[in-house]
């Protein structure tokens, strides 16, 4: 996936930024941010939404978009101002560049120009990598070994979590369209859905996406499953990654709760995810799911890497297989572990209250935190500190000894 670049533009003239509009949102490495008509307004507009790239018009009034090229380069070095003329003249290429102008564009725009331009831009960003000057952004999948295991819960209550750093933008994406309730979760009943997300994908530019989200107290961003449950709602894997690349342009991380079919549109979301919580149950069922799940992930490249095991509900009963079996079955370390504590969740689900507000200091609500903890800085593809202990032995060979 390439890199999403946010842009703002300003041109006073109607018509050439409408143009401009077009030809930006038709660019899928493009987030259209903010547009402005006014060169006054421009610098403000650009400090509150710190973008890549700040595109300024010359030809409505030459000496002020000259020195406001001067002035967002001058306060916001880390924006990339780029400037579009219709006029070739040498004096008024040399005075842009040493106001700050990165790159100078000449009108009639052609495509293959601004795609060479965003290259050179993205290039050196890529070379600031090492400085932390260039925004990261970590996608978490949650997935079921089997229905019920508690993925919602996990899902949004991470989110919730990650939400409480102001460091931290967080979007809780629910794609079980059949029976999700992320929203109930958040006591959310949403105007607009993924759906209408994925409909307007061809002109979809930051302002748009952000009214598609719900915003909740706590400071996460819900992005609902579909209200109506309709076979005729299609999604396709590609809008879905688009809507994946936009959100990673503005958002520190992106919590995508996935049905239990592991359909097309399940598989793109664990592809483009830097880290996979696959949740499972101390039960039989539960791990000889978790074996045929990895069996079927190790047949996709680079995905069984990305795999962390969370044990859901722990101490449910007593008569609940103990982790040394769990081990032995599933042939792999378990990264998480989270006690089971049936009154709080059912209670926080049914108040649509997070578990951070309604019961901070909850056994429950502690290792959730400890869990997002792994998750706080946006740095993609960290792996966590787990047990380094495996064992492989078969399947069903615990059953003789009993399930304790």
């Amino acid at each position: 996936m390439k890199t999403i670049v946010r842009l703002a533009l300003v041109d006073p003239n109607d018509a050439t930024r409408g143009a401009l509009k077009s030809l930006m949102l038709g660019i899928d490495t493009v987030w259209l941010e903010a547009e402005s008509s006014r060169y006054d307004f421009f610098l403000d507009v650009v400090m509150q939404t710190r973008p890549d790239i700040a595109l300024i018009a010359l030809d409505s009034d030459a000496a002020k978009a000259m020195a406001l090229v001067a002035k967002i380069s001058q306060e916001l070095p880390e924006c990339h101002v780029l400037v579009i003329s219709s006029s070739t003249e040498g004096s008024l290429i040399l005075q842009a560049m040493r106001n700050g102008a990165k790159e100078f564009l000449s009108l009639p725009l052609k495509l293959e120009d601004v795609l060479s331009a965003l290259e050179r831009i993205r290039q050196t960003n890529s070379s600031r990598a090492g400085e932390g000057q260039v925004r990261s952004c970590q996608v978490i999948t949650v997935a079921g070994a089997s229905g019920g295991v508690g993925c919602t819960s996990l899902a949004v209550n991470l989110g919730c979590i990650l939400a409480r750093s102001e460091q931290n933008s967080v979007v809780v994406i629910d794609l079980d369209f059949a029976l999700g309730d992320s929203d109930v979760w958040l006591d959310i009943i949403p105007d607009y859905t993924i759906q209408d997300v994925a409909e307007n994908i061809t002109r979809l530019d930051y302002s748009l996406l952000k009214r598609s989200l719900t915003r909740h107290d706590c400071g996460v961003f819900l992005l609902p499953r579909p209200v109506q449950l309709d076979d005729n709602l299609k999604i396709t894997a590609e809008q879905l990654r688009r809507v994946v690349a936009l959100l990673k342009s503005t958002f520190t991380h992106l919590v995508i709760d996935v049905s239990k079919s592991f359909g097309a549109l399940d598989m793109a979301a664990l592809d483009v995810s830097d880290i996979v919580l696959l949740v499972t149950q101390l039960d039989l069922p539960c791990l000889r799911n978790v074996v045929r799940l990895m069996q079927y992930f190790d047949n996709t490249d680079g995905l069984a890497k990305k795999i962390r095991i969370v044990v859901n509900r722990i101490g449910l009963e007593d008569t609940q297989i103990s982790l040394n079996k769990a081990l032995e079955t599933i042939g792999r370390e378990i990264s998480y572990q989270v006690p089971n504590d049936f009154a709080t969740m059912v209670e926080a689900r049914n108040n649509g209250v997070p578990l951070v507000m309604q019961a901070p200091k909850a056994k429950l609500t502690r290792a959730i935190e400890q869990m997002a903890q792994q998750f706080g800085q946006p740095e993609a593809g960290a792996k966590p500190e787990v047990d380094d202990k495996k064992a492989r032995k078969g399947l069903f060979s615990f059953l003789g000894s009993g399930a304790k």
